[in-house]
Order: C-alpha cells, then sequence, then structure tokens
C-alpha cells in the first residue's frame, strides 16, 4: 500500500489513495507503533505523558470527520483512549491539545494547504510538534509488518466505544486560548483597537481570531469562514495568488487590513490596506524587531534556507545566534527543542516563537501582527516600509520549473556545485551552500537556492534580490539550469 510519510505526515487524493480502508490499516500501524517498546514516552522534558491517551483533530475537507471518527474506532479497538475533537480545529490548536491533555502522540486529519481532492494525516508527539522521524518510521515498519501476516486493523463500534469511555468528544480551544493569552497582550489591542478582515480561505482556523478577540474591541469581518470542502476553487494557502477575496473585501471598505490562515491554520499571510500581499519572510522579521525592540526578548533565531536573509541582518544587529535549517518546520521544531529560540519559521508561512509548541501556528502569529499594529499605531504598509527600510530591499520570487525528465537530488546537487557561476546579474557569487539543493549567495546578499524535488521532474528555484532586476537575473539563472536538463 503507497503510504509513505514525508515532513509532517501522509497525504493523498480523496477516493484513490486515501480511502478508509487505507486509513484503518495506516491508524492500525500508528496504535502499534505508539504502544511499542520503542515510541518515546518521555514527553521531552515535560510531564510524563499517558501511555495510552490520544488526541484526534480534523479540518474542513471532505470527509475529514468521518475519517477522524474512524481513526478513533480503531485506537479504541486498541485500547486507546481518545478524545475526539468536537468540530473541525487547526492543526496548532490540537498539537497543543497533545502537549496540555499529556497524551502520548496526537493525530490531524487533514491535506493543510493541498489542492481540494486531497487529504491526509498529520501525527504529533506528546510535546506537541510533528513525530519525529524515526517514529514516522516506526509506524511505516509496521504497515508493513502488518500486511506480511495480512494482519487486517483492529475496529471497535463508535457507539460502544463512546458508551465504554473509550472515545470522549472534548473543546480543544479553551485551553488553547488561555495559553495563547500569555504569548499575546491583548491590553495592547484593546487600547487601540484595529478593524480588519480575517480570511480563513474554508479552512478549519474559522473564528479562531475573531473568538480570541472578543471584548478587544476590534472590529473583525469574517470572509471564507463557512464549511466548504471545496475550498471555492482553489488550493487554501494564503500566498497573492489565491487571495483575491481578501483583497476585494478590503477595497471594499471591510477593514484596513487582512489576515489569511491556511486550511488547517499553521500558516500565515497577510495584505496591507492598498491590497498589497504581505508574505511570511516579513511576517517574521516583523515579529523579530518587535520581540526584541518592544518586548526586550532574546534567543536563537532559526529560518530555513529559503526564507530571507532579512533575518540574518536582523540578527547580527540584535548579536543573536542564527540557526539555518533545510526546508520543513520539522527541522525549525528539532532546534526549538534543543535551544533556547526566540522565533523560528519558514518561507511558506509556518511561523512560531518563545513559549509556544514548535509548531507553526497561523492565528499566532496574526494575532501578533494586530498586536504590533495596535501598538506602534502605524499602519502595517508603514511597519512594511520602515522594515524595508532598515533591512531591505528585497525581493523575493519563487518557480517550479519542470524538467524534461527525473532528476536524482545528488546528482542534480553535484552538478549545481561544480558548475557554479562566477557572477550571477553582475554581482560575485560569493558562497556555495549544500544544506538543502544548493544556494548561491551573492556579494551584494542576494540569494539563489535550486532545489529538485524528490518526487517529482521539478526544480524549485528560490530567489531574492535587492532589485528587481537582480531578482530577475537569478530566476534566469535557474531557468537555464532547468532547460539544461535534457
Amino acid at each position: 500500500m503507497p503510504i509513505h510519510f514525508g515532513t509532517d505526515g501522509w497525504r493523498a487524493v480523496i477516493s484513490d489513495t486515501f480511502t478508509f480502508d487505507n486509513l484503518r490499516i495506516l491508524a492500525q500501524a500508528i496504535a502499534d507503533a505508539v504502544a511499542s517498546e520503542h515510541w518515546d514516552k518521555s514527553g521531552n522534558g515535560g510531564e510524563k505523558p499517558d501511555p495510552n491517551k490520544i488526541v484526534i483533530g480534523f479540518d474542513t475537507r471532505f470527509l475529514s470527520d468521518r475519517y477522524a471518527g474512524e481513526v478513533a474506532r480503531v485506537l479504541a479497538a486498541n485500547g486507546f483512549n481518545v478524545l475526539l475533537a468536537q468540530s473541525d480545529a487547526p492543526t496548532p490548536v490540537i498539537s497543543y491539545a497533545v502537549k496540555d491533555q499529556r497524551a502520548i502522540a496526537g493525530i490531524m486529519i487533514t491535506a493543510s494547504h493541498n489542492a481540494p481532492r486531497y487529504n491526509g494525516l498529520k501525527l504529533k508527539a506528546a510535546f506537541g510538534g510533528s513525530a519525529l522521524p524515526e517514529q514516522c518510521y516506526r509506524v511505516e515498519v509496521y504497515i508493513s509488518d502488518n500486511e506480511g501476516r495480512a494482519r487486517g486493523p483492529n475496529l471497535m463500534d463508535y457507539k460502544k466505544a463512546r458508551e465504554a469511555g473509550l472515545i470522549k468528544k472534548f473543546n480543544p480551544l479553551p485551553a488553547y486560548f488561555e495559553h495563547i493569552r500569555t504569548l499575546i497582550n491583548t491590553d495592547v489591542i484593546a487600547g487601540n483597537p484595529q478593524r480588519f478582515v480575517a480570511d480563513a480561505m474554508h479552512g478549519s482556523g474559522r473564528g479562531v481570531i475573531k473568538t480570541f478577540l472578543q471584548g478587544t474591541g476590534c472590529e473583525i469581518a469574517e470572509i471564507r469562514a463557512e464549511m466548504n470542502p471545496g475550498f471555492g476553487g482553489v488550493h487554501p494557502e494564503p500566498i497573492a495568488k489565491y487571495l483575491g477575496a481578501l483583497a476585494s473585501a478590503i477595497s471594499s471598505g471591510q477593514g484596513n487590513f487582512g489576515l489569511a490562515t491556511d486550511g488547517d491554520a499553521d500558516r500565515i499571510g497577510a495584505m496591507d490596506e492598498r491590497g498589497v500581499f504581505v508574505d511570511p519572510h516579513k511576517i517574521m522579521a516583523l515579529s523579530l524587531k518587535y520581540l526584541v525592540e518592544k518586548r526586550g526578548w532574546s534567543g536563537a533565531v532559526v529560518r530555513t534556507v529559503s526564507t530571507t536573509r532579512m533575518i540574518d541582518r536582523l540578527a547580527k544587529r540584535y548579536n543573536l545566534k542564527l540557526l539555518e535549517t533545510p526546508v520543513g518546520f520539522n527541522h525549525i521544531a528539532d532546534c526549538m527543542m534543543k535551544e533556547d529560540v526566540l522565533i523560528g519559521g519558514e518561507e511558506s508561512g509556518g511561523i512560531s516563537f518563545k513559549g509556544h509548541i514548535p509548531e507553526g501556528d497561523g492565528p499566532l502569529m496574526g494575532l501578533l501582527l494586530v498586536e504590533m499594529i495596535a501598538g506602534s499605531k502605524k499602519s502595517l504598509v508603514e511597519l512594511v516600509d520602515d522594515l524595508v527600510a532598515e533591512v531591505g530591499p528585497v525581493i523575493y520570487e519563487r518557480v517550479d520549473l519542470r524538467l524534461s525528465r527525473p532528476v536524482a537530488k545528488q546528482e542534480m546537487t553535484d552538478f549545481l556545485t561544480k558548475q557554479a557561476p562566477r557572477e550571477i546579474g553582475g554581482e560575485k557569487v560569493e558562497q556555495v551552500d549544500q544544506r538543502d539543493g544548493v544556494k548561491y549567495i551573492m556579494a551584494d546578499d542576494s540569494w539563489l537556492l535550486v532545489r529538485p524535488s524528490g518526487t517529482e521532474p521539478v526544480l524549485r528555484v528560490y530567489a531574492e534580490g535587492r532589485s528587481q532586476e537582480m531578482m530577475k537575473a537569478l530566476i534566469g539563472y535557474g531557468q537555464k539550469v532547468a532547460e539544461s536538463v535534457v
């Protein structure tokens, strides 16, 4: 059965590979893995988790609630006490519930920002972040072992499991809100209430920001907050090309800026009063600046290899340790668990900061942005302009280029390293990095990252130039590399 865990679980097309039968098989393997002696039951330094308790949540996708109930039936049949969310909820809310409830693991039914035809499963560890690679590998081992022994999943009648107390419904939001109040200063927000648009993109972040800010005086217009498993025909990903509805709401006077979360609300995007997209690079940089300058916080700063070097310039200014990781929030989470990290984030919008679980959290970062705007008494446009004046200018772009044939990641990495150019766009290539793909860093701090996909004939090209011309030159070089693959 083609189930392979990526950086944060398994995703597949509904009714193709993502079926009730396959999900039951996977749920049984998770039950076996969690019950095994190989599963970490320490809680990573916190309170020891209950080895028999598992939290399950789900998003707004087609059949997600039914899939969650089916996973609960399998876990109950294996003797686990299941806490099943009573309605759709964001992934970071479920991840926090795993830690708060002292559960041994968590399961989130979601395909995050992927197209509507997909669904998936994210596996969470007791510390409230994504399961470790070795834990995901253990699940795969049990899938294979059970298949080899022709051992099917255990299954308990849902009603009987409820009557036996093995499946209990719960609301994860109150505990999450209580925790978030320790990270967001609602007094600052109440002192200068904001008027803005919250775009849930039909995902499970719907209502979260608005509910949290009740009583602060903020006027929040929610859009795309109704259940729509087709997501209005777009990917529920908070990037400029999918946020036309948010731009329209702002231009029609519904708010002075906008916040957008993805399908399971672990990513954030924003839009200023002109309808200009404010990407996660700027949101993370603004957050770092605010946490240091206004709150006086300190700690290491973690970013992925594909994230803006504005972060580097700010970290240098504040004399903070900078850590660079491969792409994927799981790598940031590793750093957050091992070091005193102030903030960690990636270009796709997964960001978290000190005091929170090691998990990207869209609502949290959106709320911090509201606090920043309220506290500064400036508009989002002004905050971004100030940031760019200090550590910019930067123009960022990412493109995915189709290759004529699949290319092994190591083969492309070796080729790009050996054939590294002396200059691009008139700027000398000063450094060649192989942390994840190949990254060329220019003399003016512009950079180009080329990452071959590990699963399809695609070259992912990321570029950040100090000018529009430089960004175009970098992307152009990436296109030449793709065309050279014959």
